[in-house]
């Protein structure tokens, strides 16, 4: 594989590096890796960016994907949900192609034939829209839930009563389950963090990141 990987991380660092070893790990079970060169070149920029959880200004993100513009990555992965609702934006700053997660979870619901889900995402991309619009029923948070999906984003990724902040984000889960909707959908990378384990059918939208970088490191 010649392809060289732009990562645009450190949104959170922690998610950063498990989707690392994903993508790793991908690769190595695609029956390519025979040894290390065969691996692609991967640059990871971890940027200390503010968090878009509750809003914010672009400015170090689109500093951070032109640091990996310029070195000359044949495309680029953002290890963030939040940041994919400014997709269009930030796509026109560089001319490496970004993979767009949104067209990755469209794909994969209807692929599924996923019927309902319930979106467990920062206030911002759930004010946004991220993920919607794609013939699926999606069960509406509450307005405090919003708000605390949204603390327990930030205080998950400071390392605060991380116990807490995962039975938060756990029972918001839980509850619409019960109501009936058929996938939980991650819409954040500490969100997938945090339900790794649950027992939930829940969507991890960083499994789908990785797989569509594997992928087209794979591409002839």
């Amino acid at each position: 594989m010649a392809k060289k990987i732009g990562i645009l991380g450190g949104i959170g660092p922690e998610a950063t590096g498990v989707f690392y070893l994903d993508l790793i790990e991908r690769l190595q079970k695609s029956g390519r890796i025979r040894s290390n060169t065969d691996f692609p070149q991967i640059l990871v920029n971890s940027i200390n960016a503010p968090e878009l959880v509750r809003g914010g200004e672009l400015d170090a993100y689109v500093k951070g994907l032109k640091e990996l513009d310029s070195a000359g990555v044949d495309f680029i992965v953002m290890v963030c949900n939040t940041v994919h609702a400014f997709y269009e934006d930030l796509q026109k700053e560089i001319k490496t192609p970004i993979i767009d997660l949104r067209k990755e979870v469209a794909g994969y619901l209807e692929r599924n034939g996923v019927e309902s889900v319930v979106l467990l995402a920062t206030p911002v991309s759930l004010g946004m829209g991220l993920y919607k619009g794609y013939g699926v029923r999606y069960y509406e948070l509450e307005s405090h839930e919003v708000e605390a999906l949204g603390s327990a984003v930030l205080n998950f990724n400071l390392a605060l009563g991380r116990e807490a902040q995962v039975a938060a984000v756990e029972g918001i889960a839980r509850k619409y389950a019960d109501k009936g909707a058929e996938l939980v959908i991650s819409g954040c990378t500490e969100i997938g963090l945090m339900l790794e384990g649950s027992g939930l059918n829940s969507l991890d939208t960083m499994d789908l990141l990785s797989e569509a970088a594997a992928r087209r490191c794979l591409e002839e």
